[in-house]
């Protein structure tokens, strides 16, 4: 939950496409008639990988690569629908319009555009551990989003609604001794979201790490209380 680290080395391949109508499935989250460009999905692979090939990845490279063009594709924010078991409750999340991104989602790479948003509404923030995208949302308009590093196997991100509990901008993870800047805790073990070198082959202890300048912005307008939605693949575990 605090600096990267090393992952062990596993093929890293493509992750097939969401289409934009699981947007309008039951959960968590839906979309309104009015959502702009829907997302794509998943890990973009390198270019040479073919588009077709399905798998997911973890954080598995030992060593970033020079100039990698691993990225995080946009993944439909949907996809952080829930399980058939929150089907009968009210969704926390109507997308209203997302960011128009052209382009893979590369590492250390994010996205910020408050233009189609309105000053004021509640903030949720989305993070789908499969796509590794976080997206950052105000009264339903997506504002930010960005490629995120991940816990691993063994020390795995959890699913699930959490609120924001705790911010610090300096804090000090006490059970690692290691900066985590910007920090907003999830849970009471030491799971948040915070600052960090975002780079291809790295992972966290749990932890959701993002861009140091995009984690500025989230912070300045985030609210104790403020709701993160983490999904797999568009799924919360039971």
């Amino acid at each position: 939950m605090a600096q990267p680290t090393p992952a062990k080395h596993l093929p890293i391949l493509i992750a097939a496409s969401l289409g934009a109508l699981v947007l309008a499935g039951v959960g968590l989250i839906t979309a309104d008639e009015h959502m702009g460009t829907a997302h794509l999905s998943q890990i973009a692979a390198p270019e040479a990988e073919p588009a077709n090939t399905v798998a997911a990845r973890a954080p598995e490279v030992p060593e970033p690569e020079a100039g990698a063009s691993y990225a995080a594709a946009r993944p439909a924010p949907s996809a952080v629908a829930a399980t058939q078991a929150h089907a009968a409750e009210k969704p926390l999340l109507t997308i209203r319009h997302t960011l128009t991104i052209n382009e893979p989602i590369k590492y250390g790479q994010w996205f910020w555009d408050e233009k189609n948003a309105p000053a004021t509404g509640a903030l949720i923030i989305t993070v789908d551990l499969k796509a590794r995208v976080l997206s950052v949302f105000r009264d339903g308009v997506e504002i930010g989003t960005t490629a995120v590093l991940l816990g691993t196997q063994d020390k795995p991100t959890p699913t699930g609604v959490f609120p924001i509990t705790q911010k610090d901008a300096h804090h000090v993870s006490n059970l690692y001794d290691a900066p985590m800047p910007y920090m907003m805790r999830l849970t009471n073990d030491g799971v948040t979201i915070h600052a960090t070198h975002v780079q291809n082959g790295y992972a966290s202890h749990g932890c959701v790490g993002v861009p140091m300048d995009f984690a500025k912005k989230v912070f300045a307008i985030a609210h104790l209380g403020d709701k993160v939605i983490i999904t797999n693949a568009g799924k919360i575990a039971a």
